[in-house]
Order: structure tokens, then sequence, then C-alpha cells
């Protein structure tokens, strides 16, 4: 349109200027020394306007030929500002897909071609970014050092240095460093959103209370953090920082620097109330409570209310009552009550909100509560009882059922016979059962009743000397069938009774085929027979 206007605006200067001139005749007289020059007035304008057109062509030709160094400048930078674009966008491609590998290696790159300032900053953070992904902790520590070089006395960019350090520092569980990184950033009175909330990660991570109380207060009244996260935090540093302050002069004031919502949050309340207690203030406690519970039911809140001296029990008790019209069948209130009446030696209104809340559920205050009830009305066998069932509930003891036992194994065929009386019997008769076996090893203990239920496989089982030495014999004792596949079928399968032994248990080697022993020559007659003598290498 421009193009047009100005083609239009030139026609109608021409024309004017062409009627101008014919209607207007006359010479023009030109004295250059020596020599003079006469032409019209139409050759003379004709004239002035070619020169100022060639002198215009002419300077402008000039101007672009003088140019050429600066527009290939420009064209280089041009060009090096695209790849640098294309190597960033493609490294933060990578960086948020999780291809942390790709995008470091593109985001060096970057880096290490780059002129721009501001661009070599980005790139070693971004670069940090993705080696702090593959755990290359070293190696991001180098290029964040390398961008804090880089940021130099800029604002802007010691402050993104800064807060991408200490992200990376609170994932990796250094909040300490990360607290020292942002420190500089909070006495300057940089007090952005983001790092808000990175002061607040590490004040919470080395559990400074006084300041996540004020951080999380700034956050929700800037409505930078949900309400039941700000909630949260407040109650849980609010009620550290009374408890800090407990049996001091700060306490009040403390407890009164808190907003009313922020006194109605059950770990604030608990403290407050327990502030109010240690003061001698039992009805300050009790409205504390009271405002909390009605704000929202809290088990925790309700068995610190039902805590209390002998003459505050009938005010709370009635108010507790009022609850239960309610919430009837809730075990914690119906709990809190049984312990109000048992403060209140209510010993039958106890037992009946006792019973009503085991009802519901059987847990182990509950249960204890009932034994010292009972305990109190002289009912031991009751008392014990449910002292039973609350160590029961609190360690969660198994209960076996009555056939989980497994049956006693069949010994008939055993050629080791067990025997549950004295322990092993291998070749051994009942009078050598009783008799010393000699030396330094005394006699097997007295006998010892067994039950199915005793047959256990007992590591730590024992046996004497003399019965170990035959055990190890196995060749000698006789065999039941001949083969040893039924002592190996045998000590497979059946147990071992864990009274039977004093030392470990050796482990049973195969047996190896010996040589067949030559029969003694019989006794003569009248000459008993005897037993030959134990050696002490084990052989008889």
């Amino acid at each position: 349109m421009r193009t047009w206007f100005w083609t239009l605006l030139l026609a109608v200067v021409a024309v004017a200027l062409a009627v101008v001139l014919r209607s207007h005749s006359g010479n023009v007289l030109l004295l250059i020394w020596p020599w003079r020059i006469e032409m019209s007035l139409t050759l003379a304008v004709l004239l002035i306007v070619a020169a100022f057109i060639v002198l215009y062509v002419g300077l402008r030709l000039l101007a672009w030929l003088l140019a050429i160094p600066d527009r290939v400048r420009a064209w280089r930078g041009k060009r090096a500002q695209a790849r640098d674009h294309e190597l960033l966008e493609r490294g933060w491609i990578g960086l948020l897909e999780g291809r942390y590998t790709t995008a470091e290696k593109d985001l060096t790159k970057l880096l290490d071609q780059t002129k721009v300032r501001t661009r070599r900053v980005l790139a070693a953070l971004s670069a940090a970014r993705a080696a702090h992904g593959l755990g290359e902790f070293d190696r991001r520590d180098r290029l964040l050092a390398t961008a804090q070089e880089q940021a130099g006395a800029e604002p802007g960019l010691i402050e993104a240095t800064a807060t991408v350090s200490a992200d990376m520092l609170l994932d990796q569980g250094r909040a300490e460093r990360a607290l020292a990184v942002l420190e500089p950033l909070a006495d300057g009175g940089a007090r952005h959103l983001h790092t808000m909330r990175l002061l607040l990660r590490a004040h919470a991570a080395l559990h400074h209370d006084e300041e996540v109380f004020s951080l999380a207060r700034g956050l929700v009244r800037r409505n930078a953090m949900a309400r039941p996260e700000a909630d949260h935090l407040i109650d849980a540093s609010g009620s550290a920082r009374l408890r800090a302050a407990a049996g001091t002069e700060s306490w009040r004031a403390i407890w009164k620097d808190l907003k009313a919502e922020e006194r109605l949050l059950p770990e604030i309340a608990l403290a407050g109330a327990a502030g109010f207690e240690a003061a001698g203030e039992a009805n300050e406690a009790a409205r504390v409570l009271e405002a909390a519970i009605a704000v929202k039911f809290n088990p925790a809140l309700v068995a610190a209310y039902a805590r209390c001296e002998a003459e505050q029990v009938s005010r709370r008790l009635a108010r507790a009552e009022t609850w239960l019209q309610q919430r009837p069948t809730d075990p914690d209130l119906l709990t809190a009550l049984g312990m109000l009446c048992l403060n209140g030696q209510l010993w039958g209104q106890a037992e009946r909100y006792l019973l009503r809340a085991i009802s519901r559920r059987s847990d182990a205050q509950t249960h204890a509560l009932l034994g010292s009830l009972y305990d109190r009305l002289d009912r031991p066998a009751d008392a014990v009882r449910h002292w039973r069932l609350a160590t029961a509930a609190s360690m969660a003891l198994p209960v076996l059922a009555s056939d989980a036992a497994l049956p006693a194994a069949d010994t008939g065929s055993d050629p080791y016979r067990v025997d549950a009386e004295g322990g092993y019997a291998v070749g051994l008769s009942d009078a050598d059962g009783d008799a010393d076996v000699g030396g330094d090893y005394p006699a097997l203990p007295p006998a010892v009743a067994a039950s199915a239920s005793d047959y256990v496989l007992d590591p730590d089982a024992r046996v004497n000397k003399e019965q170990r030495e035959r055990a190890l014999a196995p060749e000698d004792a006789p065999l039941a069938g001949g083969n040893t596949s039924d002592i190996d079928e045998y000590f497979d399968s059946a147990p071992i009774p864990a009274a039977a032994f004093d030392e470990p248990v050796p482990t049973y080697a195969p047996a190896t085929p010996a040589a067949p022993k030559p029969k003694p020559a019989p006794a003569p007659a009248g000459v008993p027979a005897t037993k030959p003598p134990f050696k002490d290498d084990g052989s008889v």
C-alpha cells in the first residue's frame, strides 16, 4: 500500500512540475569560468532531478558495500544463535522426557560452543540437572561451580544458580548445604515464592520450627500453598514451639501469637492444653480441647480430654456424653468415657462404657482399663484375663490352632531307637541305660515325660559321649533288614526329642561297608559275659 501511495505522489509531482515548466519558459545561465553555459529552465530542472537520483543511488550503494562486514557478522551470530537454540531445545526436551544421558550430552556441547554468558549459565544448570538425574553428583557439582562462575555479579543469574543448586541438594537430602546456599538470597530480601518453598523444605528437614512456622504462614497468606499442607506444617511446628517453651515465661506469648483457627489444630490444641494443665488451669485446658473437638473429632484430643483430675470429671463427663449422642458407636469416645468414669470412681458406669467399646473394637488400652477396673473391684480372674488380652493385643501374639502340631513319628522300625524316657537306646539294654558310662561323663538325667508335642528338631540338642560314639559307628549296631536304607528313611522323617540331648547332634555320614568280624567264642559255663571297655578314640 505504501508503494502505491508513493508512486501516485511522484506521478502527481511530475505532472505538476511539467505543467509549471511549460507555462513558465525561460533560460538558465551558468557562469563557470572560463565557461558560459546557457540552457532552458526545463532542462535545468531535469538535470537537477537526475543528479539527485544518481547521487542518492551512489550513496546507498556505498553504504551497502561498507556494511558488508557487519552483515556477515550478524549472519554468523544468527546462525550460531539458531544452532544454540536447537541444542538447548533438544537438551531440554530430553531432560523433560527423562533421557538424561542424551540431554547432558547436548547441553554440555552447548556449554562448550556458546559465547553468550547467560546461555552458558543456562546450559550449565540444565546439564547439572541431567547429571543429578543420573546420580553423578560429582559431575553435577562441577557443572554448578561452572554456572556460578559464569553468573558473575548479575543478580538474576546468581539467584537462578542458587535456587537450582538448593533444589537438587534437597532432593539429595543435604538440607544443611541447601540452606547455606539459600541464606544469601534470604538475607538479601529475595522472597520469591519458589525461594520460600525451598527455604521451607530445608528448615522442615532440619526441624527449625520457628522458620517453618513463619514460612508456612507466609506462603498460605500469599495463596502459594494448599491449605491442608500448610495446616499440617503449622500444626507440627506450632506444637513443637509450645512444647519447647513449656514451663517458661515465653509460653503464653507464643500461645497468644497463634491465630484463632490455628489454636483449633489437633497438635497445637494438645500442646496448649498440656501447658494450661501444667500451669494449674484445668478449666482453660478443657475449653481448648472442647473447641478443637467441636471443629474436628480427633481420638487423641478425646483421650487427652479424658485424662483429668477427679474434680474435673463431672464437667467433662457431661460434655462427653453430649458427644456420645452424636457418635453413639465410636470406640474411642466410649473408651474416653470409661476412663473418665474410672477417674471419678463410677465403677458400674465405667464397666458399661468399656464393654461397649470392646464390643466395637478390641484394643490393648480398653482391655488394660478393664483389667484395672476389675482389680479395683477385687475380681482377680477377670482382671488377669483382660490384662492377658491387652498384652496379646499390643504384642500381636499369634494364636495357634489346636490341630497345628504334627503327629508323632512311628519309631517302631528305627534301628537306633529313640527312647523318650531315657534318650538314645542304641543297642543298650535297660540296665545299660541306667548305668554310668564312665570317665568324666555323668549318667543321663532322670526320665522326662514326653508327649507327641515334645518331638521337635532342635539344633541345640545334646547327647552324651557314649551315645555320640555309638552314633558315629553305625556299622557296629544291629541293622533292621540288613542294610542302611531303613536308617536313611528314618532320619529323613523322624523327629528327635529335645529332652534327650546334652550336646549337638553329630552329622551322620553314610555308613561304609565293614569287613565281617569273627564272632567271639562263647564263654564257659558259669562265667558271666562282660562288655568290652570304652576307649577314648570312640571305638569299642
